[in-house]
Order: structure tokens, then C-alpha cells, then sequence
């Protein structure tokens, strides 16, 4: 049997398409899109807004690609054939944005960008009007994948679906296959798996021979079983679990409504018309809507959450969607709280983490044999978000955790993004101090261009917001793989005016991510942690300002981290 896909392979992180998205409605290109000089003209497009990287395309595959992931997810309406019975102008104008494109483009928080994709990725059928014809009957990847891990959970107590298990299962039938059936050969191959001697050994072995039998590459298994997670994931409705995923808690209800659904488009119009403008949920109808929110206040309830109803309208699917997005929001908040607690303990992975990230490598499998991931495209977001989780870790915060930090993140707590313009990466509250953490990948001489001014301006502009509210001393502290001079010069001087000009003096340290990777361990290992110890690290170096220029005060500030460490013994 011929193994489906959902989204894209090319374009495996979906919230990039969103992006990229954003960049084409503002441009001229929308709309117009095809032809070789469109396709270069659409990947100098993302690779201005640094969406992807402008290497060697000689193909120029890279434009044609996003177009056609764009259109076959129904976010730019797609070219229809004169063979699909409905003409263009029926449709809507080839590659121009779609309502739920723009519904897309306007999301601004990680629940409402996973609605569209939900919207989206419900709305696509398999074989559909835009793909080359399967062997088997219509049906949809996505309730077709959720009624499995509901079965799997019925029948072990735990909805979780490995990525083995998509790859040579899951992804290799369809509705045609009954779930009971198919739950059957999931589990075979889990205790098949489980009883091998060498795990990856076995892996191997099974691609290859499911590559033989259904006469595909070996690597296609991996390449679909990888995308299908990433999109599945983008939905809000599963979360990683291991090296599968499994059920949101949260969102149980929810599929179960969902997968009950067995509809499917009576014609191509149809097909094409709730591609563009989304799928229909089951909370767009009122007794639904009711039903998963009663089921959100019981857990709610369950969890000791205050919430009010009162004086809240239930008159509508609109009225109820927005007492919903409330409670999810306080299940959101609590989720990351309890993350937040759990970093501590997690120490090791993060500073794994800042290992990938200092050697620029994408993969590390660790100790207890767990394989950790930054991907390339993304390693500005996870540099964010390895140092929020080392604070996390560090812990001692006055304020939340969703408060100190600027990107935005998914059920997993992985980043969405980096943080926006306007303001710093990170803020960090303690209870007689702040730090203000700014990182960057960029390690050449444009770094003072990029950096040095921005800086800065959110150092300067937090100073003086605690100088009103609190009182608090600001400490910026800046990151990246490589200090380049005039960047620390520029912090060495350190000085603001403010629009009055007035005169003020910013506490701005540059560290290595090397250098502060060799802090954070030493905290641990030495069992020193305490957030006073950086604090007063970041005052030594700050003293070393006045008496040497950037070269030598970088050098400084190396010694004086190698130093303090020295000075520490373990409690």
C-alpha cells in the first residue's frame, strides 16, 4: 500500500508556513506564483525574512514547494483542473490567501494558530482532488489517527503512538482498515519491538523490509512518520510522548466529538470550498460547544483552578468559544507552572541542549538513550528557549514563568518562534533584582550593528520601569556563541539617554554561551544553586569595566567565571 502524508515533507515545521504566510500577503507575489521567475522571485521572499535560507537552489524547488504546501493545506486557494467540474473564478483566485489563510495570518496566539491548522488539516482528505490517485477509498488522516490512539487507549490504558509505529502502521492504512485491526498490528509490533535485543537493530530491519514489500524508499518511512507528528502536533489536539505522541488531557473530549464524524465531501466543490475556509469543529455547534466546556470546568474543578461563570454568556458557539479560551488559557498556565518546577531536575538535558547550540549540531542522544532535537531552521528559538528553561531550572523567580519569557511556546513547551521586536527575550524577576537576557546567533562583526543599539534600548527601558515600580537594579546579560568586540565595547561603555537626555549607566555583560553552559553546570554539580551566586558574578564583571577595553575585558570576564567556580565547593 502506497504510505500518505499529511502537510508537507519539504516544509516539516507547520508554524513556518505561517510565516511565510505573513510575508507573502504583504507583497506584490500574491497571487502571482507560478512560473521559474515567480518561484525565485517567492524563495527570495522567505529568504529575506530569514524563513529559510538562500543556498544553492538550482532547481528552485524551494519556491514551488511552499507554494504547493500553502495550497494543498487550503491556506492560498489551489490552481483547479477544467477535469475537477468547477471552474477557478468558483473557487476563488489561484494562490491568492484563503479565509482561513488570513484567519492564520491574524492568530496571534499559539491556541488560535493550532485552530486554523486544525481547521485545515480536518478539511483534508485522502486521495483529494490535488493529489495523484491512491488504491484505496476517501477517508481522513486525521480522524482516521486520533480513533486509533483512542483505541490504544481503550485497550492499554494509554492513547500513546510511537513513531515506529506511525511509520510502518499507522501511515500504511487507512479507513478502509478497521481501527480494531489496525490498534492489532500496532500493538504486534510493539511487543515485537520490545522483545528485540537491539531496538534500533530491529528498526532497521523493519523499514527495510516494509520498504521491500511496499516498494518505496527506506527512508520515505521515516521522512512521512516525521511529518505526520510535526502536523498532527500543530492541530493541538496530541503532544510529543517520547518519540510518539499521545492524547492532550485537555482536549480528550474534544476528539472523541471529533472522530464521530465520519463525513466526507459529497463532490469536488465541496471539498475545495471547506479546504479554503476550514473544516467545521464540533465547537462551532452549540450542544457541542456546551458539552466540551461543562467537561473543561469538571477539570477545572479537578485541578483546584478557581474560575467564575457567572454573568458569562452561553447564548452561542461565539459566547461559549470565548469562556473557553479562558479556561484553556488558566490549563495552559498551570501546565507551565508545573513544567516550570520539573526543570531542575532536567538540568542535564539543558545544558545538552546548549552543547547543540554552541557546536551548531542538530541531534545529541543522551545518557538514558533519549534523542534530543534542535532543528536548523529553528536554532534561534530554541537558543531562547534553552535559557529560559536554565533560569527556569535555576529558579528562584518572582515572576511566572509565561511572564519571563517573549516567545511563545506549544503543549510541549517547545518554542514557537522567537521572541518579537520591542522588547527583550527574556526577563528574569527575583526578589531584590532583575536580568534582562538577550541572545543571538549572529557572531560576526554585524553583531554590534544588529544587536548593540536594541539592547541597549530593552535594557534602558526596563530600568526605568523598575525604577518606578520597585526600585530593582537591572543586570543585562548577553549571549552568544562568539563575542565580537565592538559589541562588548559597545556594552562596556554602556550608556543610554533618554529622550529628556538624560544620563544613565547600563549593567550589560557579554557571556559566551560556552562560558555560561560552564556556570550553570557548576551550579549543579556543586549543588550551589542559587541566583545571588550570578548576581554576584555579573557585579564582578561589571567592576572590570572602567579598567580595560572590550578585547581584554572579554578575557576578563572569562577569568573572573573560571574564578568564581573555582571558589565554590560543594555544600
Amino acid at each position: 500500500m502506497r504510505p500518505w502524508h499529511l502537510g508537507n515533507t519539504t516544509v516539516r515545521s507547520p508554524f513556518r508556513l505561517r510565516d511565510g504566510l505573513v510575508a507573502l500577503s504583504t507583497s506584490s507575489l500574491q497571487g502571482n506564483l507560478r512560473g521559474r521567475e515567480q518561484e525565485i522571485a517567492l524563495r527570495n521572499l522567505l529568504g529575506e525574512h530569514g524563513i529559510v535560507k538562500l543556498g544553492s537552489d538550482d532547481t528552485f524547488s524551494v519556491g514551488r514547494k511552499w507554494r504547493s504546501a500553502l495550497n494543498k493545506l487550503g491556506f492560498l486557494y489551489p490552481e483547479v483542473s477544467s477535469a475537477s467540474g468547477i471552474t477557478q473564478s468558483e473557487l476563488g483566485p489561484v494562490d491568492m490567501v484563503t479565509p482561513n489563510g488570513w484567519r492564520l495570518i491574524r492568530a496571534d496566539t499559539v491556541p488560535a494558530m493550532q485552530e486554523c491548522f486544525l481547521r485545515a488539516i480536518a478539511a483534508c482528505y485522502i486521495p483529494s482532488p490535488l493529489e495523484k490517485e491512491y488504491t484505496f477509498s476517501i477517508f481522513s488522516p486525521l480522524r482516521h489517527t486520533l480513533a486509533i490512539m483512542l483505541e490504544l487507549e481503550r485497550q492499554t490504558g494509554e492513547s500513546r503512538l510511537n513513531f515506529i509505529e506511525m511509520a510502518l502502521v499507522v501511515q500504511l492504512t487507512s479507513s478502509e482498515n478497521p481501527i480494531d485491526t489496525v490498534v492489532s498490528g500496532v500493538l504486534a509490533l510493539r511487543v515485537n519491538r520490545l522483545a528485540a535485543a537491539n531496538k534500533r537493530q530491529f528498526d532497521r530491519q523493519a523499514r527495510e523490509t516494509a520498504a521491500e514489500l511496499h516498494k518505496y524508499e527506506v527512508s520515505t518511512f521515516n521522512d512521512y512518520a516525521d511529518t505526520n507528528l510535526r502536523y498532527l502536533k500543530a492541530t493541538g489536539l496530541v503532544q510529543s510522548k517520547g518519540r510518539g505522541i499521545s492524547l492532550v488531557p485537555e482536549k480528550h473530549l474534544f476528539v472523541e466529538t471529533l472522530v464521530q464524524d465520519t463525513t466526507i465531501p459529497y463532490s469536488v466543490n465541496d471539498y475545495f470550498v471547506t479546504l479554503c475556509n476550514g473544516a467545521a469543529l464540533p465547537t462551532d455547534h452549540q450542544d457541542s460547544a456546551l458539552i466540551v466546556l461543562n467537561d473543561l470546568l469538571q477539570q477545572l474543578q479537578r485541578r483546584g483552578i478557581p474560575f467564575c461563570t457567572e454573568g458569562k454568556p452561553t447564548d452561542t458557539p461565539a459566547d461559549i468559544a470565548i469562556i473557553r479560551f479562558q479556561i484553556e488559557s488558566l490549563l495552559s498556565e498551570r501546565n507551565e507552572e508545573e513544567y516550570a518546577m520539573r526543570q531542575s531536575m532536567e538540568w542535564e538535558e539543558i545544558a545538552a541542549y546548549m552543547e547543540l547550540i554552541i557546536n551548531r549540531r542538530n541531534k545529541k542522544t543522551l545518557a538514558n538513550g533519549e534523542e534530543i532535537v534542535v532543528p536548523l531552521s529553528e536554532a534561534p528559538a530554541y537558543f531562547e528557549w534553552i535559557l529560559w528553561r536554565a533560569f527556569l531550572a535555576i529558579n528562584g523567580l518572582n515572576n511566572k514563568p509565561y511572564e519571563a519569557r517573549r516567545f511563545k511556546i506549544d503543549q510541549d513547551f517547545l518554542p514557537v518562534g522567537t521572541a518579537p521586536g520591542g522588547g527583550p527575550d527574556l526577563i528574569f524577576e527575583f526578589s531584590d533584582f532583575v536580568i534582562v537576557v538577550e541572545v543571538t546567533l549572529t557572531g560576526s562583526s554585524r553583531q554590534e550593528s544588529v544587536e548593540g543599539e536594541s539592547v541597549r534600548r530593552h535594557v534602558a527601558d526596563l530600568v526605568l520601569c523598575y525604577h518606578e515600580q520597585s526600585g530593582k537594579p537591572v543586570y543585562g546579560l548577553f549571549i552568544a556563541n562568539r563575542i565580537d568586540s565592538n559589541t562588548a565595547e559597545t556594552f562596556r561603555i554602556g550608556i543610554w539617554f533618554t529622550r529628556s537626555d538624560d544620563k544613565m549607566r547600563l549593567d550589560i555583560i557579554p557571556f559566551t554561551l560556552a562560558q555560561f553552559k560552564e556556570l550553570f553546570e557548576a551550579l549543579f554539580t556543586m549543588n550551589r544553586v542559587d541566583v545571588r551566586l550570578i548576581r554576584e558574578l555579573l557585579d564582578h564583571c561589571g567592576a572590570l569595566r572602567p579598567h580595560h577595553e572590550a578585547p581584554a575585558w572579554k578575557r576578563e570576564i572569562g577569568r573572573c567565571i573560571s574564578h568564581q567556580i573555582a571558589t565554590w565547593s560543594p555544600e
